[in-house]
């Protein structure tokens, strides 16, 4: 069984910046980023299908969301320059408690962010919190075609797991997933682990 090991020069911990690429600081989400974090995520509803929303979200409902997710799971935001640039976080995987363990993984980036390693530092620190939690295994789910998250999950430690055929319709044209498997650790017995339902 492949085992996720967090590569500490990915978190950017102790990394220097190329010339002319902006430091990027990982912190926690806090209420106040949830309309920069609309904005990101709304860019990809309207004009993508990474994501099967098809309505903008608004920022009350996006700060609603936020403060769900936090009060539970790790959520982190990649700020430069004092703007956020890109968010990643985890939330249940299914709703049955067998599945405590395991969580889903979401990731976004500011279009003019991408391709710089922003994207492999925030997941780098996402999955190093989930594993400090006892979190076994973390799941993406990748609407096709998006190679660029492919490549990204693949450079994160996930591996292929299946693909489902023609689920989603948007823009126009059906939409197949792919699951994406990152396993964090052994699953050790115990029911103190993972996060409560």
């Amino acid at each position: 069984m492949y085992t996720h090991r967090v590569d500490p020069a990915a978190t950017g911990v102790g990394r220097r910046n190329p010339e002319g690429v902006k430091e990027v600081r990982i912190r926690p989400v806090v209420a106040e980023d949830a309309a920069a974090v609309a904005g990101i995520y709304n860019h990809f509803v309207r004009h993508t299908i990474v994501t099967f929303e098809e309505e903008e979200v608004t920022v009350k409902e996006m700060a609603r969301r936020v403060e769900r997710v936090a009060a539970r799971y790790p959520w982190f935001v990649g700020e430069a320059e004092g703007e956020v640039i890109g968010y990643a976080y985890a939330d249940i995987f299914k709703d049955r408690s067998a599945y405590r363990f395991s969580v889903e993984t979401t990731i976004y980036l500011r279009p003019d962010a991408t391709g710089k390693g922003s994207g492999r530092r925030l997941y780098a620190h996402l999955l190093s919190a989930l594993q400090q939690r006892g979190i076994v295994n973390a799941v993406a789910i990748i609407a096709l075609p998006n190679p660029a998250s492919v490549r990204l999950h693949e450079r994160a430690g996930f591996r292929r797991a299946g693909r489902l055929h023609g689920v989603g319709w948007k823009l126009g044209r059906w939409l197949d997933v792919e699951y994406w498997q990152c396993v964090l650790g052994a699953p050790v017995a115990g029911p103190r682990l993972g996060v409560d339902r």
